[in-house]
């Protein structure tokens, strides 16, 4: 495995939460860490405050709004633009399921259900778009950030428009997610880069967590070590297609291992995301 003074990783969602404290790791450990936000001034002031608490010089700062699939594309394109490899791709960005007793339907720019949007097609766009500089990095890693809220999706109302719940819009974009993952797994094993996925703990002392519940239990620093051990612990060099529950490899819910569910997911994604 590459030194971590040697890595390229792109974080997103890391102006905000675990994102932020897990790119401060990094930087602290030296590598080169692409930061990601939505905001410019956030973003701005999330890099000078890495900067100034570890002394690293090389960190970079991306925008692109999420809800928005021309962002996550044009977002890659200056990623692929800057570096032609890149050796851990931490998909972390996210949207929870906002105050719970707010039951308005939300759409992205593109017209699709937010939750959806933000949580899964992003991830799966952008992914797609970068695997050419995480192949040029092998051994790689992809890290998706899942989360034990999870349930079935249900094909018939994927964008929830019938019924709408957001706690239900977002368990499903998470589990989209963990879906995602396996066949991504599948798709290039013996290719050098590993996908794996993580619940990085419950109830974290975060901006989503607080918005849906009102208070927490974790930290945001014990959310950052879990992600970080499933990006480049040596324990798991070559392993690939898992669901980690913290450290643990875990079980997900039955519709993940579901081979006729994850295809009808991946050809509506592809078709959604005009791949």
């Amino acid at each position: 495995m590459t030194a971590i003074q040697d890595q390229v990783i792109l974080v997103t969602g890391s102006t905000d939460g675990i994102g932020k404290q897990t790119a401060y790791d990094f930087a602290k450990m030296g590598a080169t860490v692409l930061l990601h936000g939505r905001n410019r001034e956030r973003a701005e002031v999330t890099l000078q405050e890495i900067f100034a608490a570890t002394g690293n010089n090389r960190l970079e700062y991306y925008l692109a709004d999420f809800s928005s699939l021309t962002d996550v594309r044009h977002l890659a394109e200056a990623v692929r633009f800057k570096h032609r490899s890149l050796n851990i791709l931490i998909n972390n960005a996210g949207i929870g399921a906002g105050n719970l007793t707010n039951k308005q339907r939300a759409l992205s720019q593109d017209g699709y259900e937010l939750r959806l949007a933000v949580n899964y097609l992003a991830p799966f766009l952008l992914t797609h778009l970068l695997l050419p500089c995480l192949q040029q990095a092998v051994p790689s890693r992809i890290i998706n950030v899942a989360s034990v809220g999870q349930q079935p999706i249900d094909f018939e109302n994927v964008m929830q428009e019938q019924q709408y719940n957001p706690m239900q819009a977002y368990c499903q974009s998470k589990i989209a997610g963990v879906m995602f993952t396996f066949d991504l797994a599948e798709q290039l094993k013996n290719k050098g880069i590993t996908v794996n996925c993580l619940n990085p703990g419950s109830r974290l002392n975060t901006k989503m967590v607080r918005e849906m519940f009102g208070e927490y239990r974790g930290s945001v620093q014990s959310g950052a070590d879990e992600i970080i051990y499933v990006a480049t612990s040596h324990e798991l060099e070559g392993v690939t297609g898992k669901y980690f529950d913290q450290k643990q490899e875990a079980q997900s819910i039955a519709q993940a291992y579901d081979r006729k569910a994850r295809q009808k997911l991946w050809q509506l994604s592809k078709s959604l995301c005009n791949l």
